[in-house]
């Protein structure tokens, strides 16, 4: 397995802040069109229901964990902590990682991670979710495109990870 690494402080901070901003800029995006477009609707599905979009929103984490804690471990469990271990993993990104997988599967994590934290900051603790996938009665919960870009970040972070030989 090839490693690339990276060569250059400001290229590695621009490549960074992009593939963050992306990342955040589309689960913004999207949470809004499904405000707009989904809420108060009727589910749609698409490609003989393996594919669902419909509005929800969740005051917990993945699959609603801890939507019934009190609001003082909430906010420490599910906000704070999460808002400092992003902006630290930015900085690493940022100044100290020298793969590039690591970088790029790092901004997506965070980047999404920051979506849903953004939700939570702003919403009452309420993060939009509009998507389901799945085959009959094998499901996904209701996620949103921040979700995939953990989801994303996570599988591909894992298989480099995997292949690559240590350093």
């Amino acid at each position: 397995m090839i490693t690339v690494s990276i060569r250059g402080r400001k290229k590695q901070m621009l490549l960074c802040a992009l593939i963050f901003a992306a990342n955040y800029a589309l689960d913004r995006v999207t949470k809004h069109i499904a405000i707009v477009c989904l809420k108060g609707q009727e589910a749609f599905s698409f490609i003989y229901g393996s594919f669902v979009l419909t509005y929800a929103e969740n005051t917990g984490a993945f699959l609603s964990l801890g939507r019934n804690w009190n609001m003082f471990l909430k906010y420490t469990a599910l906000l704070i902590i999460p808002i400092i271990i992003c902006v630290a993993g930015l900085i690493y990104l940022m100044f100290k990682e020298t793969r590039l997988y690591r970088l790029i599967t790092g901004a997506c994590i965070i980047g999404g991670g920051i979506g849903n934290l953004a939700d939570r900051l702003m919403n009452e603790f309420r993060v939009i979710d509009f998507m389901n996938f799945g085959i009959g009665s094998l499901r996904t919960g209701i996620l949103n495109v921040a979700d995939l870009s953990v989801t994303f970040g996570v599988i591909v972070f894992m298989i480099f990870e995997l292949k690559t030989k240590p350093s």
